[in-house]
């Protein structure tokens, strides 16, 4: 099934892999038809939304598998249209090697919320106190790098009565939204280390050299069940923990010990 916004593409096949169903559906229709339909097990590419049409259709007695873009994308006979993508779709279902998304469940995905928020205001008020800081630049006014150093900033330009009045208005406007952002990301952060504490294999994982609360809330939220993985080295890889890419010659001379290569930390114990 591909999925969209409104219209619903279904391709489907028989045991013998014969082709017996093409057909387009809108939304309020796809879940009418799928109620009445005996169980039977649907693909669904693993995008926006799919997690929910996966537990919607699980409810009514359907095996749901979701499956990566990425690994749908070759099987793609034709130009990408709906219908091509839907027939891709049920021929990499069948294949015997291919790797399913397990759905989450509605928690999980509110879990994943708070995490996507916190990112979002963090990177607001990134831009907002470098935009405060480009300002305060033009009436040469400065300040050291790292947020701790925004705050007496802000204060100092509040002080200087030198500023013309609209300058210091338009400073004081952003001042206010500076600390509300703060305020929310705050308040997300004591959701997030309440929901981290209420973890058990999340503490766990905090424990691990380099790895603290939130990377380890982060890691719990997003990562698949452990038993996909073939490898410690493929879950690397999966979660972009990749080497680095030194160079022929600086391997070369690594080798002969003229260079020193970072060293790697200590596995952890699982």
């Amino acid at each position: 099934m591909d999925t969209s916004k409104h219209v619903f593409q279904l391709h489907g096949v028989n045991a013998v892999e014969k082709v017996v169903l093409r057909k387009k559906l809108r939304r309020k229709e796809m879940i009418a038809y799928f109620q009445k339909l005996a169980p039977t097990v649907i693909a669904i590419e693993a995008c926006g939304g799919s997690h929910h049409w996966a537990r919607l259709l699980a409810s009514f007695g359907h095996e749901v598998r979701l499956i990566a873009p990425q690994l749908v994308k070759p099987y793609v006979k034709r130009g990408k249209n709906d219908a091509a993508d839907a027939e891709a779709l049920c021929e990499a279902m069948s294949r015997p090697t291919m790797r399913f998304v397990p759905v989450k469940t509605a928690e999980q995905q509110g879990a994943l919320m708070l995490m996507g928020l916190r990112d979002r205001l963090i990177r607001n008020r990134t831009q907002l106190s470098n935009a405060i800081r480009g300002y305060a630049a033009e009436f040469g006014l400065t300040a050291a790098k790292g947020m701790a150093h925004l705050d007496p900033l802000l204060e100092r330009i509040q002080a200087d009565e030198s500023l013309p009045a609209l300058a210091r208005e338009l400073f004081a406007v952003q001042a206010d939204e500076y600390h509300q952002l703060q305020a929310q990301i705050d308040s997300v952060d004591t959701k997030l280390a309440a929901w981290h504490k209420a973890d058990e294999c999340s503490r766990r994982l905090a424990k691990i050299p380099s790895v603290g609360p939130i990377g380890a809330a982060l890691l719990q939220m997003k990562t698949p069940a452990p038993e996909l993985f073939r490898s410690g080295r493929q879950f690397a890889a999966w979660i972009g923990l990749t080497p680095k890419n030194f160079g022929r010659e600086a391997a070369a001379r690594a080798a002969e010990g003229l260079i020193l290569l970072p060293p790697f930390a200590p596995a952890a114990e699982t």
